[in-house]
């Protein structure tokens, strides 16, 4: 109940969004980082991935 709540008092994503991708130390373990993100700058969503696969983060996170 109190994710939902937290949920409900987050602004509602814009129509438009943009993919970043970043590498990061995780671990020691170098990762790729890629997060969905609307055009105010609130994250939609996020993968880590131990290897880069460009043709499937976009459509991983297209679903959202």
């Amino acid at each position: 109940m109190f994710a939902h709540n937290l949920r409900q008092l987050r602004p509602k994503p814009t129509g438009m969004w943009h993919l970043d991708e970043m590498v990061v130390r995780i671990g020691g373990k170098q990762m790729y980082l890629w997060r969905a993100v609307d055009s105010e700058g609130e994250v939609l969503d996020l993968l880590v991935q131990p290897r880069r696969d460009t043709k499937a983060a976009p459509q991983l996170i297209a679903s959202c």
